[in-house]
């Protein structure tokens, strides 16, 4: 395998676990002050993705230093296309990262109330603007012969685009119930489990729309394979859902997410940018990469780090594997 094509695959696998991970914590988010009631409740909600949280956007960390490190041209032009996009993503991760952590801080309801409000709210937008990028990518942009975007920001707030963003956000919500269902106890897990079961049809409904158009217009054979595959596994999970079945029912939400990426990514290959302008414009894994010694040196930094950074995680996810009650909390 050459070294380019295994390089999109290991970017395309950081985006996976990214997803996959950081999907359910910011269906978390988005539900905070749904299903949270009281502050007991909010606390027990915050408590689920407390140990974790920070870690799973490692991630995107990762991912972005590593497309920075293979491909700088896909990374130079990404971040000028999707310059907005993506400052507003970076101050909704601030912002969400200091509610999170100063949410406790202060036994005031007014403030954790507040705190709460910044949490729901940059939850909600960060996966409708990543799914408007990624849909963006498949879909292709607008770039001249030396990959420069010579768009706007109307140019990325199309149909397609926007249904992305709705379809990454629903999918997340349910996502996001069932892990609540599967981490708490009581009333609390009897309502995320009911809510994941209602959101999760109009999370399927979106989610098999978007993948019908983005495969069956931009899409191959095989990408269209595996967005079949997570069609079927998000309907899984609901039925195991329905089962109260919530071990089996994130299985299935999390190969769902998944296996959506994968075939946003399948659809992509081999180019990284498409251009809407001129096919043979577009950046693809070739031109778009560092050179081979550079490829060699990342890969051999992966493959020493990597799995580490995959087993402490791990390991972080086993220790706090046990389900959250609801306890009283005494605040002024």
């Amino acid at each position: 395998m050459e070294l380019t094509t295994l390089w999109f695959l290991v970017i395309a696998g950081l985006w996976i676990g990214y997803f996959v991970l950081e999907g359910f914590d910011f269906g978390v988010g988005i539900l905070l002050r749904v299903l949270g009631r009281d502050e007991p409740e909010r606390r027990a909600v915050i408590t689920t993705i407390g140990p974790v949280w920070d870690g799973n956007e490692v991630w995107l960390i990762v991912a972005g230093a590593m497309t920075f490190a293979a491909f700088p041209e896909w990374y130079a032009t990404l971040f000028s296309a999707f310059y907005l996009p993506l400052f507003f993503i970076l101050v909704a991760l601030i912002l969400r990262g200091v509610a999170l952590e100063y949410r406790g801080k202060r036994d005031d309801l007014v403030w954790r109330s507040r705190m709460d409000t910044i949490i729901a709210v940059s939850s909600l937008v960060l996966p409708l603007l990543w799914g408007i990028a990624f849909a963006n990518l498949v879909r292709g942009l607008p770039l001249d012969a030396s990959h420069e975007f010579v768009g706007n920001l109307g140019t990325l707030l199309n149909p397609f685009a926007l249904l992305g963003g709705v379809a990454f956000t629903a999918l997340f919500v349910a996502h996001g119930a069932i892990f609540l269902s599967l981490k708490t106890t009581g009333d609390l897990r009897e309502r995320a489990n009911r809510f994941a079961a209602a959101t999760g049809l109009a999370a399927a409904v979106l989610v098999v729309g978007f993948l019908a158009w983005a495969h069956l217009q931009y899409g191959t054979g095989a990408s269209v394979v595996v967005a079949a595959l997570a069609a079927a596994a998000l309907v899984a999970g609901l039925v195991a859902n329905r089962l109260a079945r919530e071990g089996w029912a994130f299985l299935g939400t999390a190969v769902a997410v998944a296996l959506g990426v994968v075939s946003l990514f399948v659809a992509l290959f081999p180019n990284v940018m498409p251009s809407t302008l001129d096919p043979a414009w577009s950046l693809t894994v070739t031109n778009a990469s560092s050179t081979p010694y550079t490829l060699k040196v990342l890969t051999v930094i992966a493959a020493i780090f990597l799995p580490l950074v995959m087993l402490y995680q791990g390991w972080t996810y086993w220790v706090f594997k046990k389900r959250v009650t609801v306890e009283p909390v005494v605040v002024s």
